[in-house]
């Protein structure tokens, strides 16, 4: 989910129009084109290693969020919500959000000195070019012409990717971690209309990613006037702050590596060293299950099978990557059963990172001798809902951060909460100016003291001594009163990728079809839009 800066000159939109005004001023490079993924499948999918396992670049990519971006409904509907929301800038709202879920028709549109569009392509028309383009979302084109250029800069951030006019028009550069011999690039210029695939270091590099996972947002006001900012999502600077700068990459996380050399191409593919899988897994298995459920609706094209796995290997590789979890000094004393919950991040980013929507959270039951349950925090609801979570039963109002839990109807949650300009708290983007809360788990050698403003801190996790880089430390007291001994303590962290409150606060846009088919969508999967990321019990005799 992206909301670019809405600003008229910056990002994506300053290096299209810098080609535009190149071409104006006679330059003869021919201008950016691309092609959608159906041209790269023949040569990159039917790719098997020696030991059998299909490590097919264009069936893994087609089943994730990368491929599925503008199918993706709850961005759809935020989409809609955003512009009903601020309607003298829905013009502008849908062209930068355009920049990075629909790239290939907005940059082509920038391009004709236009503005992207994202409605007019829905629902996608297969017989139409701008349809097609469209619905690659996040296409091989697109990532695999992103040249090195002021990557890492601010100007490469909200989208502002630069795709280089090629010197040839029939040997444009897409880039590739390989060296590829010189008849084989003879190949691919052929079969592919004049594609030179060309070895480029820079596209293992975080720096390509953080140009769409950067998202500063700026806030509307009455006539959209523009009264603030907003750090969206920044989990590259978070990257910039944390021990993992340096020594792992954004796509060494998430783009699995093939255990054995495995060929890229199906045509003289030789196999390689090295090579990585097209899945991203990341973080969203509810999207990708809404999406497998509700595929006719949505014009989804990966196979049923294809999108289940891509749901289980999410799921998988949350449970295995994302956090761990252990129960310390487990006492008894005075009727009060007190035990030390310790979560570590295992990430290089704050987790959960990126869109706000995103929230983890401690379930903790304590169950006595004979088995009754005699305390319970956090558990989840069927409706999507937190109990015990003032944010999920008022949308006015937000779950602190503690250091200590003592009654059921406190939890502990990770989560950044948007405040307006009044201070209040709001699911809008376009509407928020900062954070009112932001207690998101930190990565290792992360300090929370010397953040810069975009990655920092708020609410009471700021001054918790024991909420550090890459740990927080959750003290519970629990009445016991007389029940029978041994206690047991059973400890969950638990992970929805849309919360409660940002699924239901769109309800009140259901006069509009994006918002109501997502909301009815989300609430029947609602009892299965978590997943446990981390689990430990202890007893105590």
């Amino acid at each position: 989910m992206k909301f670019g800066a809405l600003l008229p000159a910056g990002g994506m939109l300053f290096a299209v129009a810098s080609t535009i005004a190149a071409h104006a001023a006679g330059a003869a490079r021919p201008v950016t084109q691309f092609q959608t993924s159906d041209r790269c499948l023949a040569c990159h999918n039917g790719l098997v290693t020696t030991s059998g396992e299909d490590v097919s670049i264009g069936f893994d990519w087609r089943a994730g969020m990368m491929a599925n971006s503008s199918r993706d409904p709850y961005w759809q509907a935020s989409v809609r919500r955003e512009a009903i929301d601020h309607p003298e800038s829905t013009a502008a709202i849908e062209d930068d959000c355009s920049i990075c879920h629909m790239p290939i028709p907005r940059y082509e549109a920038k391009l004709r000195g236009e503005r992207g569009q994202v409605f007019a392509h829905l629902p996608f028309a297969s017989d139409d070019k701008q349809g097609r383009q469209a619905a690659d979302g996040v296409s091989c084109a697109v990532c695999h012409q992103i040249s090195k250029d002021r990557l890492g800069t601010a100007e490469s951030f909200n989208g502002g990717f630069v795709v280089e006019s090629p010197e040839d028009p029939n040997a444009r550069p897409e880039y590739g971690p390989f060296e590829i011999e010189p008849g084989h690039r003879r190949i691919m210029l052929s079969s592919s209309e004049g594609y030179r695939p060309t070895q480029a270091d820079h596209i293992r590099e975080s720096e390509l990613c953080a140009t769409c996972h950067t998202l500063l947002t700026q806030a509307l006001g009455s006539g959209g006037q523009v009264i603030g900012r907003l750090p969206e999502q920044v989990p590259y600077q978070e990257w910039l702050h944390s021990d993992y700068k340096g020594t792992e990459s954004c796509q060494s996380c998430h783009m699995p590596p093939v255990s054995e050399p495995a060929p890229i191409t199906r045509v003289f593919g030789l196999p390689r060293q090295g090579v990585l899988r097209h899945t991203f897994v990341a973080a969203n298995f509810f999207m990708l299950r809404m999406l497998n459920r509700y595929r006719d609706a949505i014009d989804v094209a990966a196979l049923p099978q294809e999108l289940s796995a891509a749901a289980d290997s999410t799921v998988r590789f949350l449970a295995s990557r994302a956090a761990n979890l252990r129960i310390e000094n487990l006492e008894l004393e005075t009727g009060r059963l007190r035990a030390e919950i310790v979560v570590e991040n295992l990430g290089g980013h704050k987790l959960p990172t990126a869109y706000p929507s995103r929230r983890a959270w401690l379930h903790v039951a304590v169950r006595d001798g004979t088995g009754r349950v005699v305390f319970e925090s956090g558990a989840l609801n069927a409706d999507g809902s937190v109990n015990g979570n003032d944010n999920d039963a008022d949308a006015s109002k937000l779950e602190p951060h503690y250091a200590e839990i003592r009654g059921a109807d406190e939890v502990q949650i990770y989560e950044s909460i948007l405040g307006d300009a009044q201070g209040r708290v709001t699911t809008g983007l376009l509407t928020a100016v900062g954070y009112l809360k932001d207690n998101r788990l930190l990565p290792r050698g992360f300090d929370k003291r010397t953040a810069e403003p975009d990655i920092a801190v708020h609410g009471g996790a700021l001054d918790d001594p024991d909420f550090v880089g890459a740990n927080d430390r959750v003290r519970y007291s629990v009445a016991i009163a007389s029940s029978a001994r041994p206690f047991t303590v059973d400890a969950e962290l638990l992970y929805q990728p849309i919360g409660y409150r940002w699924a239901n606060n769109l309800k009140a846009y259901g006069k509009a079809l994006e918002p109501r088919r997502f909301t009815s969508s989300y609430d029947a999967m609602a009892a299965s839009s978590a997943t446990t990321l981390a689990r430990a019990t202890l007893t105590r005799p």
